[in-house]
């Protein structure tokens, strides 16, 4: 009954499109889905954070194509990032492994189902502790607060659009990432569900932008910008000030069935995460990846 009744919950996720990119707070396990037993449930011990999930192994998970949190490099098979960073640093403070020493990548509407079902540990992948994700996984607390930006094709978009209420004037075709964020977002407002153009991947909707096939994209701002910083040839701009902050920041997911295992693994990724915010590393990072 159990498992039923997460499927259908991550059945109407899906339909919804609610999947992606906040949270200030980590949620607490659903009564029924993330009770461990007795014969299974290990508490983790924190007297001594360092290396106290050593012998632990976790199948982690991310995306690949959110930078400047989760890409590929120029050789187009090493991942990297800030979220890589992020679980790299985890990894080396806590102590505990990678399934076959790697980092999985899947797009965003798996990385979530597969963390619905199980199938998958922790994702890592800018992603937004949403109500609706809430129902089906377990978040951190906050480690990086981001905000929503309209941008614009400065030759091909009309010249009208200028914030992101513009969008509700008009019959615009405005791009966003599927189940992210953005896409709860435009539906929230108002925008016509057949004005709504949803990719995929974010790059694929840049270059949706780029070439004139829809009005607009609204994405995370970090994103954004990290794509014109590094295309400095690109037709696109934004527009307006970032919105909707404080309701898509980003947090480690954390699936019911590894509570259900390690029933602290939340307050210990929290203890973690405050860890490494007081000896400056995520302040480190910020520098590195999104200044």
């Amino acid at each position: 009954m159990k498992k039923l009744s997460t499927l259908l919950i991550v059945a109407v996720l899906a339909f919804s499109a609610v999947f992606l990119p906040g949270c200030s707070k980590p949620t607490e396990p659903a009564a029924e889905s993330s009770k461990p037993t007795e014969s299974t449930a290990e508490t983790i011990s924190t007297e001594k954070l360092e290396g106290c999930m050593k012998g632990i192994t976790l199948n982690v998970a991310t995306t690949g194509t959110f930078a400047p949190f989760t890409y590929y490099d120029e050789n187009g098979k090493d991942l990297i990032g800030y979220d890589l960073d992020v679980i790299s640093e985890l990894s080396k403070l806590l102590g505990f492994e990678l399934k076959d020493n790697t980092i999985g990548a899947m797009n965003a509407a798996t990385i979530t189902a597969s963390l619905a079902e199980g199938k998958v540990d922790v994702g890592l992948a800018a992603l937004c502790a949403t109500e609706e994700r809430k129902q089906v996984m377990n978040f951190t607390n906050t480690y990086y607060d981001s905000g929503l930006i309209l941008t614009v094709n400065k030759n091909s978009s009309p010249a009208e659009l200028q914030s992101v209420e513009d969008l509700l004037s008009g019959n615009y075709t405005v791009a966003c990432e599927t189940g992210s964020a953005s896409h709860l977002y435009l539906k929230r407002i108002g925008v016509n569900e057949d004005n709504i153009k949803p990719y995929n991947e974010g790059p694929i909707a840049f270059s949706a932008l780029e070439e004139g096939k829809v009005d607009a994209f609204v994405q995370d701002e970090p994103g954004v910008a990290y794509y014109l910083k590094i295309n400095q040839d690109s037709n696109l701009e934004m527009r307006g000030e970032a919105f909707d902050k404080g309701n898509a920041p980003y947090a480690i997911a954390i699936s019911f069935d590894v509570c259900e295992k390690y029933p602290n693994l939340v307050d210990v990724f929290n203890l973690a995460l405050e860890e490494l915010t007081n000896n400056g590393t995520m302040a480190q990072l910020e520098e590195k990846w999104c200044k």
